[in-house]
């Protein structure tokens, strides 16, 4: 049971830049109000678009208790409804994806046409209006390839994301991809710790030698930890990025999203054991297999990397207090042929290897914070955007549990 006070006395207790107090990591009730607050609020990256490229194309997914069809409409529309039936609840689509003319109740057989309205409800009265029953929408916005999902009444404005991220990804052309990977992994970790996992590099150096092969440690440009080496590098690729026309400075974003252009070691191409090219094919008119990665994150449940030759998306979803769904995608240009322009494998293995050392890392990490000894501790400089993330998510709960009742006294 949501305990709105409870919650309030622990942001109460948070002090910024340190972890969160162990009951937003733990309780099965604050599970429960991070998806209120938080994943039934906010907008969240669904999938890709080009995951449902075709009219009746469909994919699914759960956000919290709730289940959810995101399609492509005949007019090419995308749509995102409630997957449940105006009937009496059911869910009507099971498959995780797939392609339907109509959509069909497994139950009683009610039929809905690709923009939700109700074609057929048999054996109802003569008197039965199908307008009243359409499925429930949910609102969609696709911005550069990417779907993303709200479930309030009032979704928040994302234009400002929108409009500092598109010049960072635009030039890959997402539009004109295909997938060419996915994988599902189920984390026995809370979701905030698996998000706070990836907002830092602090762990990479002892944890990550696949990723480290080609990923520079450094999160900003300007890093004071970066050597005259990494300096050098960024004044390079900078130059050449500028050349180009691509942008590279980080965006302001704020807590809510960050978007930056990074490069690789030097001459490493892409995320690959050996650093070369995970692709042949690259993306959008680039020519330039060398434009290094634009990192990108949206909290609450999205990191992103943009290459040359491939994009990696990630996409969080809680399941319970220590369950966490992670889906990864890999994407390549939409003429590229596996086995000719790509391979599989190679195009994955260095995140398959990073995303289940983070697995384990973050299950670790979920099974001491649950020792009485547990007290929140202090990021370090160079995990400036977990401080970033904390707070943004401090924010989303303080609107949602509202001030603190005065703790009663009784009376003498």
């Amino acid at each position: 049971m949501i305990d709105r006070d409870h919650i309030a006395r622990l942001l109460a207790q948070r002090r910024e830049g340190f972890s969160l107090p162990q009951g937003f990591y733990l309780d099965e009730a604050m599970h429960e109000a991070d998806v209120r607050a938080v994943f039934e609020t906010e907008w969240l990256f669904a999938c890709n678009a080009c995951e449902i490229k075709k009219p009746g194309d469909y994919l699914t997914l759960e956000v919290g208790s709730n289940p959810v069809v995101i399609l492509r409409d005949r007019d090419g529309q995308v749509r995102a409804f409630h997957n449940s039936c105006r009937h009496r609840g059911s869910r009507i689509c099971g498959k995780e994806k797939g392609r339907a003319t109509r959509l069909v109740c497994p139950y009683h057989q009610w039929v809905y046409e690709l923009d939700g309205s109700l074609l057929n409800a048999r054996q109802m009265p003569a008197d039965f209006d199908r307008s009243d029953y359409g499925l429930k929408p949910a609102h969609v916005e696709v911005i550069c390839g990417m779907i993303y999902l709200c479930l309030a009444e009032t979704p928040p404005d994302l234009s400002r994301f929108r409009q500092a991220i598109t010049p960072f990804i635009a030039p890959h052309q997402p539009d004109r991809t295909k997938v060419a990977f996915e994988m599902t992994l189920i984390e026995e970790a809370n979701w905030k710790l698996i998000i706070e996992n990836n907002r830092e590099c602090y762990h990479c150096a002892a944890n990550h030698p696949e990723l480290l092969a080609s990923l520079v440690e450094f999160a900003l440009p300007d890093d004071p930890l970066g050597p005259a080496q990494f300096q050098e590098l960024i004044a390079r690729k900078t130059a050449k990025w500028d050349a180009l026309g691509l942008p590279h400075a980080p965006a302001d974003g704020g807590d809510e999203f960050r978007c930056i252009r990074l490069p690789f070691h030097e001459g490493a191409l892409s995320f690959t054991m050996d650093g070369g090219p995970a692709c042949t094919k690259l993306l959008g008119d680039f020519t330039d297999p060398d434009l290094g990665s634009v990192r990108m994150f949206r909290a609450p449940n999205n990191w992103n990397h943009f290459l040359a030759d491939n994009i990696i998306h990630f996409r969080v979803l809680p399941l319970s207090a220590g369950r966490t769904s992670l889906r990864t995608t890999w994407l390549v240009h939409e003429d590229a042929v596996e086995g000719v322009d790509y391979d599989v494998n190679r195009l994955t293995e260095v995140w398959i290897a990073t995303n289940e050392q983070d697995s384990d890392l973050a299950s670790v990490n979920q099974r001491g914070i649950r020792s009485m000894a547990y007290r929140p501790g202090p990021y370090a400089p160079s995990e400036f955007m977990l401080t970033h993330f904390t707070n943004w998510y401090a924010r989303q709960m303080e609107a949602f549990a509202g001030a603190p009742a005065p703790l009663r006294v009784a009376a003498e």
